[in-house]
């Protein structure tokens, strides 16, 4: 955690309570802080800033001269559909979604995502995830979340909605690089609008990737199939590579 962030709920003026398990156990074990030490905090949906230790307790941290001042960073523009992925990797694609500061996350049905997926107990978890990310990356606004259950209602009814400029579906069989796409839409690039070059839906295929049949279905509602090179990734890898190109 690089900044503990606690709910509207726990602040009243001046002051804060901690009492969650793991931030308590985080404070203690990790930071090793005591009374009189200043933590970074935020309230969750609000700003961030700085508050002291009152007082300390198994159960509890009273914190005092809470002072939250700082706006949270802005969100990248990007919408990410995501096929629902293995459950143990969901959780550590939602943190760092979360932590890159995606905007909107779809989590998706495909032909190679398995129908137990769906009935995996971490779907209910996504909130824990969301904090974590949150933590992680020192923000306060979490993404929104959506679960779309059928891939070819969604893409044929609500997908071109999301789409205000470009949408690219990462496939590594394409010819197309994103290198190259990229450079095809340079002369979006402006001072005032660094992104705006940078597609605002990104669709990622779960391990294995798309059927071809979803690559047209997508294709149909204006997706750009691209390469991110010749190796086939795993879905983590694949997420954080492309991303990294909103945050450069």
């Amino acid at each position: 955690m690089n900044c503990i962030l606690l709910p509207a709920a726990n602040f009243s003026l001046a002051n804060a309570l901690i009492d969650a398990p793991e931030q308590i156990e985080h404070i203690n074990k990790i930071l090793g802080a005591q009374v009189g030490d200043t933590l970074k905090i935020g309230q969750l949906g609000g700003h961030l800033g700085t508050a002291i230790i009152d007082e300390m307790t198994s159960e509890q941290i009273q914190l005092g001269n809470v002072q939250l001042s700082l706006a949270p960073p802005p969100k990248l523009e990007v919408t990410v559909v995501l096929a629902l992925p293995r459950p143990k990797v969901l959780r550590r694609l939602i943190m760092d979604m979360t932590a890159l500061g995606v905007r909107d996350i779809v989590l998706i049905n495909s032909y190679r995502t398995q129908k137990s997926y769906w009935q995996s107990p971490l779907l209910a978890r996504l909130d824990e995830f969301v904090l974590e990310g949150l933590q992680q990356g020192v923000d306060t606004i979490a993404p929104r979340i959506t679960l779309q259950k059928r891939f070819k209602p969604f893409v044929e009814d609500q997908l071109a909605s999301l789409i205000t400029n470009r949408a690219i579906v990462a496939h590594p069989y394409s010819e197309l690089s994103l290198g190259q796409y990229l450079q095809q839409h340079s002369a979006y690039y402006s001072a005032l609008q660094p992104q705006s070059s940078l597609p605002s839906v990104v669709c990622i295929g779960a391990e294995g990737g798309w059927i071809d049949y979803e690559i047209e279905l997508l294709a149909g509602q204006g997706c750009q199939a691209v390469n991110i090179g010749r190796r086939v990734l795993r879905t983590e890898a694949a997420v954080n590579a492309l991303l990294g190109q909103w945050l450069l």
